[in-house]
């Protein structure tokens, strides 16, 4: 097996480097179109040149490096993720996945191996969504799935994405010419940001699908009052009914084996001896399986209603988001299986419940998913973390991957 070790340490060092890369001097916050997005840009920039690769930036503000087969005619393979992170994040969630497979790059061009295909990786600008709001913008852009009014969309200080792009040297109005219909595969490497493969004791697993997203802004509606005036009886609690609401949305979700989540609760009253007049509470609604996703909302929405009409409480669901689940493509599950066995390691198939550029990809090309073990599932917080022992075994998945993938087109 060949010594990957240096290499590992190597991609362990950079998502270090990169950490730096903060537009918040107290924690990891890159940002898209941020200055410190620019520099991350550069910095990958300069680490692909030195592994011989060609590179680029696009409209979009995605990082590109180039490894051409001397073939004309070779497939074109694309790896990447995203160089974004959420506020106080981690260093290794989407950043990874751009520089572990430069690392492995960087070994095949150290030890003069070629490719009989074309190998693109790509970091993409922006898949958080933790700027402007809607996510994958990056990724959408190359997919030509780019809507126009994103234009419009402003982040907390009132800058719009037009003008952010101009300011990062780009034209929204060519970002189009980031568009791709020449990719042949798109494979993203990415840590689980969940416990499942550590509880396995595997370092690798296959994603079969990602998981389809609705989210949902809910406002109950009640009647303010005194604390200690209206009788238990009389009262409508916008807040108690919420709270029964939230319970009722628990139930379904494991009835109907989805994930559903309200991660946002407001009580509008914010008074300790007041009757909750009006409260809102968000809904997330995911499964691998839309029918099944939307049948389990649809038995939430009406024990909602249910719960509304018994305690006299107006209820509105506004639906804020929607994505349907993607499968990822058979040949590459098989293929990524083949690789794992052959790095001695049993192939074990999970679920992303997590969104990834990915996702925007799969509207042009067969894609993949390769996810790797982090320390008890934590993510999008400063505590995530790996190993450099995982990071050698991935990268060891991922040459055999190359070597089954040029077999897959020659057969």
């Amino acid at each position: 097996m060949n010594d990957l070790s240096a290499y590992a340490a190597l991609t362990y060092q950079r998502c270090d480097e990169l950490a730096e890369l903060s537009q918040d001097p107290t924690c990891m916050d890159r940002r898209y179109l941020s200055k410190e997005h620019q520099l991350a840009n550069h910095q990958v920039a300069k680490w692909m040149e030195q592994a011989g690769m060609r590179v680029w930036q696009d409209a979009a503000g995605n990082q590109w490096g180039e490894l051409k087969s001397a073939s004309p005619h070779a497939p074109t393979l694309v790896i990447g993720s995203h160089l974004d992170t959420v506020p106080n994040g981690g260093k290794y969630d989407g950043i990874l996945g751009v520089l572990l497979p430069l690392s492995v790059l960087q070994y095949l061009y150290d030890t003069q191996q070629s490719l009989p295909f074309t190998l693109q990786i790509v970091g993409f600008g922006d898949e958080e969504g933790t700027r402007f709001g809607a996510t994958l913008l990056g990724s959408h852009a190359i997919a030509g799935t780019w809507q126009e009014d994103w234009a419009d969309l402003t982040d907390s200080d009132g800058i719009s994405l037009s003008q952010a792009m101009q300011d990062f040297g780009l034209d929204i109005n060519r970002v189009n010419e980031s568009i791709r219909h020449d990719i042949s595969a798109f494979l993203e490497v990415h840590i689980e940001q969940g416990p499942v493969l550590e509880a396995q004791d595997l370092a690798v697993g296959i994603v079969n699908a990602i998981a389809g997203a609705r989210r949902f802004k809910c406002v109950v509606t009640g009647m303010a009052g005194h604390a200690g005036t209206v009788p238990m009886t009389m009262r409508q609690d916008a807040l108690a009914g919420a709270a029964e609401m939230i319970l009722a949305i628990e139930r379904s979700a494991k009835d109907f084996d989805v994930v559903a989540t309200v991660g946002k609760l407001s009580c509008l009253s914010g008074a300790t001896n007041v009757i909750s007049g009006k409260t809102e509470f968000s809904i997330d609604i995911r499964s691998e399986n839309d029918q099944q996703r939307d049948d389990a909302f649809s038995d939430i929405a009406s024990q909602l209603s249910d719960i509304a009409t018994r305690r006299q409480l107006q209820l509105t669901v506004v639906q804020t988001h929607s994505a349907s689940a993607v499968q990822c493509d058979a040949q590459l599950q098989s293929i990524l299986a083949k690789a794992i066995s052959d790095t001695h390691i049993v192939p074990y198939t999970l679920t992303s419940g997590a969104g990834h550029d990915t996702m925007a990809m799969a509207k042009i090309c067969p894609v993949g998913m390769l996810f790797m073990r982090c320390d008890k599932g934590i993510s999008h917080h400063p505590a995530e973390a790996i190993e450099i022992s995982d990071i050698e075994k991935t990268m060891q998945v991922l040459l055999h991957f190359f070597t089954e993938y040029a077999h897959s087109f020659h057969q």
